[in-house]
């Protein structure tokens, strides 16, 4: 028989208490459902299987931040606000004099315009781009928490240096 509580009647073996734990996870769960994705435009290459692999291995966080729900097809964000922007499919960077360094064997173009850093692989492709505030404090954290799911995408070149381009000697 149901039990009977403040004027309202309850299923068996409920209380006033089991019923307002139901409301206020069921407000919780429209509370989330209703946050608006992050609208981050897919990359040209974003259908392609390598994004697909790289996609599917994103980590749930990046150097301690959540990871939020985006637009795009290849694409992610992590923060609240978004902190870090992944897009997979853009055009594999050609030779560059721009810095590239290696974090955990994945090849990184990096690239700072006021206070916005752009990490793009190197030698992969596609290739893959992040973008993060340069103050952010999460910044060398990154590439290392996502380097698992880029090396999805194999490496075909790496990055080189002055050090690596032999002398020519005289002649």
């Amino acid at each position: 028989m149901p039990g009977k509580a403040s004027g309202r009647v309850w299923p068996k073996g409920w209380s006033r208490c089991t019923g307002a734990a139901l409301t206020l996870a069921a407000v919780s769960l429209v509370a989330t459902a209703c946050s608006a994705p992050i609208d981050v435009r897919p990359a040209a290459e974003a259908a392609s299987p390598g994004c697909a692999a790289l996609a599917a291995a994103l980590p749930s966080t990046v150097a301690g931040l959540q990871r939020r729900e985006t637009t795009g097809q290849a694409t992610a964000a992590w923060g609240s606000p978004a902190g870090v922007v992944l897009r997979c499919g853009v055009p594999a960077p050609g030779p560059t004099t721009e810095e590239c360094t290696t974090v955990n064997g994945v090849d990184w173009i990096v690239h700072e315009t006021g206070d916005t850093m752009t990490l793009r692989t190197y030698g992969r492709t596609p290739a893959t781009e992040v973008v993060m505030k340069v103050d952010d404090s999460h910044a060398g954290a990154v590439p290392i928490g996502l380097g698992p799911a880029v090396e999805r995408i194999p490496a075909v070149h790496h990055c080189v240096g002055p050090g690596d381009v032999p002398l020519s000697s005289p002649g």
